[in-house]
């Protein structure tokens, strides 16, 4: 029986959150309760906090757990099969400082998951490698196949088709996206930071760029012959845009998307965007941004959680390096800080509750 109150990371103000003993999330019918076992640290959490801060909603979005209570629909009409029991090891990921919702966030000693979003985790993949899987998995799947429109990463020869750039292949969506990228057939370049470049070579990247080079874009152009015409920028501010848009293709152009609201400057070349929030298929507001909830977009990432487990379990694809760093949730505050001043590279931040 779960308790009735927890410890959570509650936003205060504008750039600050605390510690604060609150009521266990009210179970939602669609929803299932998760008692932590840790959490893992994304850019959009300490940004969350500091420019669309909503006080008294939780912060985080990357978690694992065990599964203490189901809802009454959590179980039906999941498009990727998902049926949840108590005792299961849940993986996914929730939208931390959700303006809609002020129970919703994985920093906390319990997290309220969407059932149809998130995975059973499979025996080869412990809780701290399960913990970084939530915003990556639903943005590679929304980013590389409801947007870029790839071939989905089973049944595919790998690396055998078009090019494809992941701009910011040492991040850990980056990472995952290289590794999905050539399951569904494409030759994967990337940019990350040289010393990343092993990293990013190992998940099968054929070649990467340094995005520092002030001479990247044509660098890409060169060594695709000009062909590249689908790119994933996992950055998505301040210099990528261009670049990514630059390495597209000077004759056929093409397409980039990205992560955030943004400009390039190529009107050959389409501008799409995705957001991982959207995965549930319910309605938030982005800053001032209205978002209406799709159900197309829970279907997909139902169905690609499901995918992304199979690949999971076969080893067909490996998680982020993970760096695992003491404190529990006041741990955490310390990690956010890290991220925010760009002290993190090639590692995921992981903090057992």
């Amino acid at each position: 029986m779960a308790p009735s109150q927890m410890k959570a990371i509650k936003v205060v103000s504008a750039g600050k959150a605390e510690i604060q003993e609150v009521p266990l999330p009210k179970l939602r019918d669609e929803y299932v309760l998760v008692k932590t076992t840790a959490v893992a640290l994304n850019p959009t959490d300490w940004k969350h906090l500091d420019y669309l801060s909503q006080p008294g909603h939780t912060v985080g979005c990357d978690f694992v757990g065990t599964v203490e209570e189901i809802g009454k629909t959590a179980n039906s009409n999941n498009a990727g099969g998902q049926t949840w029991k108590k005792g299961d090891r849940f993986a996914g990921v929730s939208h931390g400082v959700n303006n809609a919702e002020p129970e919703d966030g994985s920093f906390g000693e319990y997290v309220m998951a969407k059932g149809a979003v998130g995975m059973k985790v499979p025996g080869n993949v412990s809780d701290e490698e399960a913990a970084t899987l939530g915003v990556g998995i639903s943005t590679v799947g929304q980013g590389l196949y409801q947007s870029l429109k790839l071939p989905l990463p089973e049944g595919q020869k790998a690396g055998s088709g078009e090019w494809g750039l992941v701009y910011g292949g040492s991040t850990a969506t980056g990472s995952l996206a290289i590794q999905f990228a050539k399951l569904s057939g494409c030759k994967v370049i990337t940019t990350c930071s040289p010393r990343n470049f092993d990293l990013v070579k190992s998940l099968g990247a054929e070649e990467a760029f340094d995005y520092n080079d002030k001479d990247v874009s044509k660098k890409i152009r060169d060594y695709t012959s000009d062909s590249l015409t689908k790119v994933f920028d996992c950055i998505s501010e301040g210099a990528s845009p261009n670049i990514s848009a630059e390495a597209i293709s000077s004759s056929k152009g093409g397409v980039v998307t990205y992560l955030l609201p943004t400009k390039h400057d190529r009107a050959d070349v389409e501008n799409k965007m995705t957001l991982a929030y959207t995965i549930m298929g319910e309605s938030f507001k982005f800053g001032p941004q209205p978002f209406e909830g799709k159900k197309e977009d829970l279907d997909f990432g139902s169905k690609f959680w499901e995918i992304s487990r199979r690949l999971l379990e076969k080893g067909s694809v490996k998680v982020h390096p993970v760096q695992v760093e003491a404190g529990g949730l006041e741990g955490v505050f310390e990690g956010m800080k890290m991220l925010k001043e760009g002290k993190v590279s090639g590692k995921k931040l992981v903090y057992k509750i």
